[in-house]
């Protein structure tokens, strides 16, 4: 596999004091650039044990082991949240339905997932160096979600915000590769905000961002192994592209 070097850079993103300023908290706009590296540079994904690449095995979409099947995994659940949020702030009565704030946050977790999307899509893209091996394009059904209800859209995101959280926490261990584990831990602190941020406008001036439910006897948030969340996303019965993920644990 080509070796990718990640590098983090400052964003010119100013305006980011109002994202998640209803739950008292204030988060620094962060960009992630990819910089190409030959096979000779240090630092490079650890390759699947086995040769568990990502890949079609008997005719379905396999996500792969070792850092690049728990990438395309990230992956997966990053195509989730951005499509999400995507019809979220193109529905036709967004203006109407929500208040300016739940605008400004929604509008913000929109942008924050895609980039998410953008960037493993990058990184896998750059790292596996064959088309084959990423992960195609999901399709999406949400069934009878009405996404000019408030209430509905909101719960939706607290289920998809929380279960992210707990994925990438239950994911961490299994990250090898120190460049791509920090990524990660930057990437779950903004989804922990995201979180927060969707039970604070569900039930506003309570403890909720921070409930019994998701955060534990330790007061640490939960974690998921692979096989529990995709269970749970499966539940759901949004996701419509059949994968699988025989070598997560």
């Amino acid at each position: 596999m080509k070796k990718v070097k990640v590098e983090e850079v400052k964003s010119n993103l100013t305006n980011r004091r109002s994202f998640l300023k209803i739950s008292g908290l204030a988060i620094a706009g962060t960009g992630l650039v990819l910089a190409g590296c030959n096979n000779d540079d240090d630092g490079g994904m650890a390759p699947p044990v086995d040769n568990q690449l990502p890949g079609v095995r008997n005719g379905v979409f396999d996500l792969g082991g070792g850092d690049a099947g728990i990438l395309t995994y990230a992956y997966a659940l990053e195509q989730l949240e951005a499509d999400f949020y995507t019809r979220v702030v193109n529905g036709n009565n967004f203006g109407s339905v929500f208040s300016s704030e739940e605008q400004t946050v929604l509008t913000d977790l929109y942008n924050h997932e895609v980039i998410h999307r953008e960037f493993f899509r990058a990184a896998l893209t750059g790292a596996l160096n064959d088309p084959d091996r990423l992960l195609p394009d999901l399709n999406f059904d949400y069934g009878d979600l009405n996404f000019g209800n408030r209430l509905q859209v909101l719960n939706t995101a607290k289920t998809l915000e929380d279960t992210g959280v707990a994925a990438y926490n239950g994911a961490g261990r299994y990250i090898t590769t120190p460049d791509y584990l920090v990524i990660a831990g930057k990437i779950v602190s903004v989804e922990a905000r995201h979180a927060s941020a969707i039970r604070s406008l569900l039930n506003p001036g309570s403890a909720d961002f921070a409930g019994d439910d998701v955060i534990d006897a330790n007061g640490l948030d939960l974690a998921q192994m692979p096989s529990q969340i995709l269970a749970a996303v499966g539940s759901l019965g949004v996701v419509q592209t059949p994968f699988t993920a025989q070598f997560l644990p």
